[in-house]
């Protein structure tokens, strides 16, 4: 152990090593100058934490993904970067269970079960009220009026009932969500009035012989249970909307998941890695428009801010002038869309601005069929490169359509998507080239119609 017994400025000195520039130089009893330095007991503690880390996450990768989102319960951003990371893993992540969920998020098998810590307008007390109703009851809730009449209303309020309703934690015993929301102030009041005559003593002869369910799963006793409404659930949109209002992201499907196959075939960048592509770099992202703010300028002209979201993140979107015209028509709530546009900083925040979109279902690839023989060819890959290069143009940016080949025969084949300086302006006069050059091709749209 050294011991610093004074401290003194030595000017302009070379410095060999991490400390700062300015008041770092320490006079030792020895007479010797010591540096502000990353000393090697703390690389080899952060050498070995790193290790253990990536020990965990290549041999328990779900236990690892669910202590990640459960350190990060309180933050909706990283929650939806984890689970889009998830996805790519090959682990679902589930929607919150009144009969299963915990306080955190938890591994089983192969999946993640939402931990309750992470549903907003969901307290401790309200966790805390649901997991001892679930104990003491020793079995599962059969209904949302079970589910009422044992739960103190006091901390499981209306609101959090129905936050919980529109985020999917009851949809295993009831999967009518707009049925749920109707019923709500007619089971609440019944349940209120159950538990009144709970804690007064007042059971009735029939409570003690035990009621027991109905074909509809509700509770039957003496007292029953007020009747469902007859109404007609929300549609698919409507329900991952409002569950997107709750929880700030998708949990039990996502409308990105349908056009999968496109962003595999596109390759475009993700959202949440904007920050890491060069300034006036030409790129591509396959995005979800979430809320669009349309302004006008001091000059009186149009533009628009979007708010875009695909599986791993957010950014803003700004689309110009110069650029709003001719897209204006495509900005609306909830379209799936392909941008393209380059990406800028300003204030330390990450934009993408928007030069041109496309609807996901109207972007087209060209398909080239190629044997194993013509693909090790070098002639032949010569002359693939050659037309496809004069079919990109002189602008390779303006060139959105992409190639892939398909090398062998019929569905045995494999898919390889051809670099982006072999995409070619006009699909059509492509396929008529390449099959003029006795190629097998042909012009398809990247999602099934």
């Amino acid at each position: 152990m050294v011991k610093i017994i004074k401290r003194k400025s030595l000017g302009v000195q070379p410095v060999y090593d991490i400390g700062v520039e300015w008041e770092h130089n320490f006079l030792l009893s020895s007479g010797f100058i010591a540096s502000n330095c990353f000393n090697k007991s703390h690389s080899t503690a952060y050498a070995y934490v790193t290790y253990q880390t990536a020990y965990l996450k290549a041999n328990y990768p779900t236990e690892y993904m669910a202590a990640l989102l459960t350190g990060n319960s309180g933050n909706k951003d990283k929650i939806k970067s984890y689970i889009a990371k998830c996805a790519d893993m090959g682990i679902d992540v589930e929607p919150p269970d009144i009969n299963c969920s915990n306080i955190d998020f938890t591994p089983v098998g192969k999946k993640i079960l939402f931990g309750l810590s992470a549903v907003p307008n969901l307290g401790d007390g309200a966790i805390e009220s649901i997991l001892i109703a679930r104990r003491d009851n020793e079995g599962e809730f059969k209904s949302l009026s079970d589910f009422c009449s044992k739960v103190d209303l006091r901390t499981v309020n209306r609101r959090t009932l129905e936050t919980l309703i529109h985020c999917g934690a009851f949809d295993k015993m009831h999967d009518n969500r707009n049925q749920l929301v109707e019923y709500l102030d007619a089971v609440i009041s019944w349940g209120q009035k159950r538990a009144k005559e709970r804690n007064s003593g007042q059971m009735n002869l029939f409570d003690m012989l035990g009621g027991g369910t109905g074909e509809d799963g509700e509770v039957k006793s003496f007292d029953t249970a007020p009747l469902m409404p007859k109404i007609e659930d929300f549609s698919p949109q409507e329900k991952l909307k409002k569950e997107k209002e709750i929880l700030g992201f998708y949990v039990s499907a996502n409308p990105l998941n349908t056009i999968k196959p496109a962003v595999a075939i596109v390759s475009p960048v993700s959202l949440s890695n904007l920050g890491d592509c060069k300034k006036r770099q030409k790129i591509s992202a396959i995005a979800l428009i979430s809320s669009v703010k349309k302004i006008m300028t001091k000059k009186g002209d149009p533009m628009a801010f979007l708010q875009l979201e695909d599986l791993s993140g957010q950014v803003e979107g700004v689309v110009f002038p110069s650029a709003f015209g001719e897209i204006e028509e495509y900005l609306e709530d909830d379209a799936r869309l392909i941008f393209w546009g380059n990406a800028d900083r300003k204030d330390d925040k990450v934009q993408f601005i928007v030069e041109s979109v496309e609807p996901v279902e109207t972007v087209k690839m060209i398909m080239v069929e190629l044997t194993i023989q013509e693909a090790r060819d070098r002639r032949k890959q010569e002359n693939l490169k050659n037309i496809l290069q004069k079919q990109a143009g002189n602008n390779a940016n303006e060139a959105k359509i992409p190639v892939v080949a398909r090398i062998g025969i019929g569905q045995e084949g494999k898919l390889v998507r051809l670099d982006r300086k072999f995409w070619v302006q006009n699909d059509a006069i492509a396929v008529t080239a390449l099959n003029n050059a006795n190629y097998k091709a042909r012009s398809e749209y990247i999602l099934p119609h």
